[in-house]
């Protein structure tokens, strides 16, 4: 069961990214505060219900990469070539990161808890 909440999380995450994204980049400004908390609320979801074990090392990775490349919102240089392509893929990595993070940091201490433990 918790497995299905969390494959249920993932999809709505990847929707809601992908068309606050687009809104951010269309009607201009970033993503909502309600977006990053719904992004957020999703991240902990995937975090306590969906990634295993096995999957742990692969996806901290993956978001310290993420969180990495989201740091700075250098895809807005791009809006000065081809507007509004760069606020539409940073609103995007934004809030593809608001929701890593969350997940990051349940793995993160699971894993210390682990460690510790052994």
């Amino acid at each position: 069961m918790n497995v299905r909440i969390g494959e249920w999380a993932f999809i709505i995450f990847v929707t809601v990214a992908i068309l606050a994204g687009l809104t951010a980049g269309i009607v201009g400004g970033t993503a909502l505060g309600w977006v990053t908390l719904v992004m957020v609320i999703l991240g902990i979801i995937v975090g306590f219900t969906t990634i295993t074990t096995k999957e742990a090392s692969t996806f901290l990775m993956a978001a310290i990469a993420l969180l990495v490349a989201n740091a700075g919102g250098v895809f807005l240089a791009i809006d000065q070539v081809l507007a509004p392509l760069g606020t539409i893929i940073n609103a995007i990595v934004s809030n593809i990161a608001a929701f890593v993070a969350p997940a990051a940091i349940i793995l993160a201490i699971k894993a210390i808890v682990g460690i510790a433990r052994d």
